[in-house]
């Protein structure tokens, strides 16, 4: 799992061939930080359909506000350089599988 900027989201997310699962994070965020492992699980799980990226909300504002990312954690997911999916707060695994499935 990789961080992703306001330099390279158009390159990392939009340009990517895969679907992206993007994080919008903050480090004060508690889960946020309780997604890590859950995410970092899920990029082993599915790193060959889809791309799990992180992007913290405080040092990228230009997507942040681009996206209108308010609440932490925002997932979205991108495919064709497109967002077609936000889901808002931390939830298990399992779950987030199963509201991935039709992207994946």
């Amino acid at each position: 799992m990789s961080e992703v900027t306001d330099a390279d989201f158009e390159a990392e997310v939009r340009g990517s061939d895969l679907p992206v699962l993007v994080e919008f994070t903050a480090d004060w965020c508690p889960p946020c930080r309780q997604m890590g492992p859950v995410l970092r699980a899920l990029a082993d799980e599915t790193g060959d359909r889809l791309k799990v990226v992180q992007l913290n909300v405080d040092h990228n504002p230009l997507t942040t506000n681009a996206y209108k990312v308010l609440s932490m954690p925002t997932f979205m997911v991108f495919s064709g350089g497109e967002p077609v999916k936000a889901m808002v707060g931390a939830r298990p695994k399992r779950r987030l599988l199963a509201e991935l499935d039709e992207v994946l």
